[in-house]
């Protein structure tokens, strides 16, 4: 009868300390598959550095991207990826650059720098009719100001029917349905990220002040008086 290679446990604890010395044993040479692969590397040893490495991130996002998310991507602390982003900010503020950093709709992305406005404009714009309308840039405003609000009271707002400018600006992704009017059943919208990015705003709150737009409180009467 042969002998064992290894002794056999006699004990519960000694069952338990022989599994896990098994379940720690990896075999040699087997790669991870799927998922499990990470891309090991450290930003410091890149060309730019993290400020480069922040940089072609922002290149290839399609929207905003928070500084946690970039945090994460190159494992650096939150902290320090803000100061980067602080740094990049003040770099192209001047407009030697046709772009800048900036931190809108809760995040960080390139946009084209403002001193370079009509350069972009002609060209997205040349010969495209892609411009909102008035009825439609009216209509958000009320949205904007007022949401949210109902397809009716924007109506009663503007004085004409907004079915289909209210489709539009669905249609564009510059306002989405937020919720139901518990008393009458209607639809209220309100205004979406989208919204806030193409408008260069990081929340609503930025909104500049309607007071200084509106009549005096007289004018207001006398409106209120012909609609009735």
């Amino acid at each position: 009868m042969t002998e064992p290679d290894a002794p056999i446990p006699e004990t519960a604890s000694e069952v338990a300390a022989q599994a896990l010395e098994l379940e720690s044993l990896e075999p040699e040479g087997v790669e991870p598959e799927g998922d499990d692969v990470q891309v090991a590397f450290d930003v410091g040893e890149l060309p730019g550095g993290a400020r480069a490495a922040i940089e072609a991130v922002l290149m290839v996002v399609e929207e905003p991207v928070t500084d946690h998310a970039l945090a994460s991507a190159l494992e650096l602390p939150v902290e320090e990826i803000r100061d980067h982003l602080a740094d990049l900010e003040r770099q192209y503020t001047d407009g030697s650059h046709g772009f800048t950093v900036r931190n809108v709709g809760g995040g960080w992305r390139f946009y084209s720098h403002h001193a370079y406005a009509p350069v972009v404009e002609r060209f997205v714009l040349d010969g495209q009719q892609s411009r909102l309308t008035a009825a439609s840039l009216e209509t958000l405003a009320v949205v904007a100001y007022r949401q949210p609000i109902s397809r009716a009271r924007i109506s009663a707002v503007r004085g004409v029917n907004v079915d289909g400018v209210v489709r539009t600006l669905l249609t564009r992704g510059l306002i989405i349905e937020v919720t139901k009017d518990e008393e009458s059943g209607a639809t209220l919208y309100g205004t979406t990220p989208y919204f806030l990015e193409r408008m260069g705003l990081n929340s609503l709150d930025d909104l500049p002040p309607i007071a200084p737009y509106l009549p005096d409180a007289s004018v207001l009467d006398e409106l209120v008086n012909e609609a009735r």
